[in-house]
């Protein structure tokens, strides 16, 4: 069973992000080069996760939150879908390399699948939870509507992009999912979650949203002025318990 809930989840992050053990992991998707990350489960693997980064790249956030991950039991992988070494530094930069791939999903897609067929390799895990931050939560809805990823367990957004594409529908997801929003989201208002609600309702798809008061775009990035303690606290407790559920072999 998972650990009980830390009382700050930003003190657990400094002392995770001054102590990683996790390492960089090279591989290749289309004749280019990718770096994600891996962070070892600290005891037994109850199983897999797959952390999609937000429009920054895979930085030292997705890293910091992969060994948290690792230190509740589970191997997580962190995928790259920008390629090694692009990590736009200006929202212009950001913009432009979200844009590249929300306009060839094609792409992102084979990139996101390319990252969880080396997730498997080098961790020995099988099944596996996807989830996603921001334009990462986007992309883990883009790989759910597919239904390209095998073997995934789940589907887990944090304030991602909830927009459906036209002509795309959930009914090919076959995983269950949680989606986390922000009450105070003003970039995706509460009428995009709920067009959301009604595409997974439609196609009989299991998935909880949970909504949280006051919390803005981005409420959990450490340090922000965004961050909101309750909002993160709460949203990571019901990430944990959604993989217990759902993942977790040995959870009651």
């Amino acid at each position: 069973m998972r650990l009980p809930l830390i009382t700050s989840l930003t003190a657990a992050a400094a002392l995770t992000l001054s102590a990683q053990a996790g390492e960089a992991v090279t591989y290749d998707v289309d004749g280019k080069t990718y770096e994600g990350y891996l962070a070892e489960a600290t005891r037994d693997s109850k199983g897999l996760v797959i952390l999609i980064h937000d429009w920054d790249g895979l930085d030292s956030y997705e890293t910091t939150r992969a060994e948290m991950l690792a230190d509740e039991g589970y191997d997580t992988f962190a995928v790259d879908l920008y390629g090694k070494d692009n990590r736009p530094d200006t929202t212009e930069a950001k913009k432009a390399e979200v844009g590249k791939l929300y306009n060839d999903r094609e792409a992102m897609r084979a990139r996101i699948l390319g990252g969880i067929a080396k997730a498997r390799e080098v961790s020995g895990e099988t099944e596996a939870v996807v989830m996603g931050y921001c334009f990462g939560g986007g992309a883990t809805l883009e790989l759910a509507r597919s239904g390209e990823g095998e073997d995934i367990a789940g589907y887990a957004t944090f304030h991602g992009s909830l927009d459906t594409p036209e002509g795309q529908t959930y009914e090919a997801a076959g995983a269950p999912f949680l989606i986390m929003h922000g009450g105070a989201d003003s970039g995706i208002p509460m009428s995009v979650a709920s067009d959301l609600v009604t595409r997974l309702e439609d196609v009989g798809a299991t998935y909880e949203l949970q909504v949280y008061s006051g919390a803005p775009h981005a409420w959990t990035v450490f340090g922000s002025e965004r961050y909101q303690a309750l909002a993160d606290e709460k949203s990571w407790d019901a990430f944990l318990g959604f993989l217990d559920r759902y993942l977790d072999s040995e959870a009651s």
